[in-house]
């Protein structure tokens, strides 16, 4: 008999038990679902709607379900369908009918919801760290190489130089975004709704602000129908979750064509690649390309969500079992890509020589003779067309502008004097991008002291959240 069983005069059918039953990966939720439980009993017993003394006996028997959970000495059937069926079934294994309590004045529907909160706002400081331990992976290579100049891209082809610094820099930002996208969502995921019922609440005298406050939320969910039928916490993490998939598939587009005997511009640490079964010489950054491509997956999960929210009407509907394995497989994604990724961001060798000879072969520099020209009191339009016939000589004969003799410079304009080979040196390209958040080299140390800033900011944040959650568990 289920446990739900008392008007129904036949066992479901045992395809209904398998396709219905989530056991198979809402196990994940047993550690949450029973901190909520601890919560509930005791306010049950705080509101005098069991004794005391029932309350101790469930709690301790609480404990010990967790304990055999946690060991794998505890069956969870398929029979009992979810983990909330499950650990009521254990429980009155563990203490007999007085277990039947526990469930008083709850539902599933709060209970699920109640779980996943736990459960995401966990998620949300351990992928908040190893985003962190990205940045400050990106903020090393950034420090080591200040001198080191690269070529910058628009539509992949070359702009302008750049410090090879200002380009970690930028995904030191991206990152920075991420990880307060993540930690603003705190207040949204941070809300109690145990207590709910089904839908309408429940007849019984509870206190739901006593559970929000022993589970450490800084509220409780206001509208009962929302409590349980709200999963716009899910959406926004998946939301979020994109979005860093996203940065850290940019980043890894650009490990797989710097790391490419045509660019040639750094080197992955053999801990991080991978070889061909067939061609000995091959060294494959297989890491970064799969970090890519689990892009894609991580979107589907957020598409999944929303596609599956979009018709339901309220309150809880069981359409909404759909919303955990696209929330923890992202996560468990995440984790897996972030985790790999600050070792293999700070292992990675930067082929300084390599990118300031690609540098030194190409017409990055044309804006700065352009602004030589414009210095020289000559309209920016005027200059841009005078550059653009030195560059379309230049490429005639097979030359770069800092091969240029003085006169064939001045074929073009009078006023470019001797000191224009000075002008055009790549490093003082790069420095003369002197304006805040630039790729001058005292802007980039700006940006690195202004990063320390946020890392530590986040720290914080970190530090003071893990204490919430570590208090809970």
């Amino acid at each position: 008999m289920k446990l739900w069983g008392g008007r129904f005069t036949k066992p479901t059918n045992q395809l209904v038990d398998e396709y219905t039953a989530s056991i198979s990966f809402d196990q994940k939720l047993a550690k949450y679902d029973i901190q909520g439980s601890l919560a509930h009993v005791d306010m049950l017993s705080k509101c005098r709607i069991i004794s005391e003394s029932d309350a101790k006996t469930i709690a301790n028997g609480l404990r010990a379900v967790a304990s055999k959970i946690e060991a794998g000495d505890a069956v969870l059937s398929e029979d009992n369908e979810d983990i909330h069926m499950n650990v009521e079934k254990l429980l009155i294994d563990e203490v007999g009918t007085v277990g039947g309590k526990l469930h008083t004045g709850r539902s599933r529907n709060d209970q699920v919801a109640l779980d996943m909160r736990l459960y995401l706002r966990e998620a949300l400081i351990t992928i908040s760290q190893l985003l962190v331990e990205v940045q400050q992976a990106l903020h090393k290579q950034a420090k080591a190489n200040l001198d080191t100049v690269l070529p910058g891209y628009t539509h992949l082809q070359r702009a302008q130089p750049v410090l090879f610094a200002h380009h970690m820099m930028a995904y030191v930002f991206m990152f920075q975004r991420d990880i307060e996208r993540l930690t603003d969502s705190w207040k949204r995921v941070n809300k109690s709704p145990l207590g709910a019922g089904a839908l309408a609440g429940t007849s019984f005298p509870i206190d739901r602000h006593y559970v929000a406050e022993k589970l450490h939320f800084d509220g409780i969910c206001e509208n009962s129908l929302d409590a349980v039928s709200d999963r716009d916490f899910v959406v926004e993490f998946l939301s979020n979750a994109s979005l860093i998939s996203m940065h850290l598939s940019r980043l890894c587009e650009e490990l797989v064509q710097w790391s490419s005997a045509e660019f040639n511009f750094i080197e992955l640490d053999d801990a991080f690649s991978t070889g061909s079964s067939m061609m000995p010489q091959k060294k494959n950054p297989d890491v970064a390309e799969l970090v890519r491509g689990k892009t894609g997956r991580v979107y589907g999960h957020l598409m999944g969500m929303l596609t599956t929210l979009k018709g339901l009407p309220l309150a809880y509907n069981k359409d909404m079992q759909e919303d955990k394995e696209g929330m923890f497989d992202t996560v468990e994604t995440l984790k897996g890509a972030l985790a790999l990724f600050a070792p293999m961001i700070e292992t990675m060798q930067v082929k300084k020589e390599e990118m300031y000879a690609a540098v030194a072969k190409d017409y990055s520099n044309a804006t700065d003779l352009a602004d030589y020209l414009v210095g020289k009191d000559l309209p920016f339009r005027e200059a841009h067309a005078v550059v653009g016939q030195v560059v379309l000589y230049s490429i005639q004969h097979n030359m770069y502008l800092l091969d240029l003799s003085l006169e064939e410079f001045q074929q073009f304009s009078p006023l470019i004097e001797k000191d224009i080979y000075d002008v055009l040196a790549p490093k003082a390209v790069v420095n003369a991008r002197n304006v805040a958040g630039g790729t001058a080299k005292n802007r980039v140390e700006d940006q690195l002291t202004a990063a320390e800033g946020l890392i530590q900011k986040s720290l914080g944040w970190i530090q003071t959240h893990a204490e919430i959650v570590e208090g809970q568990s």
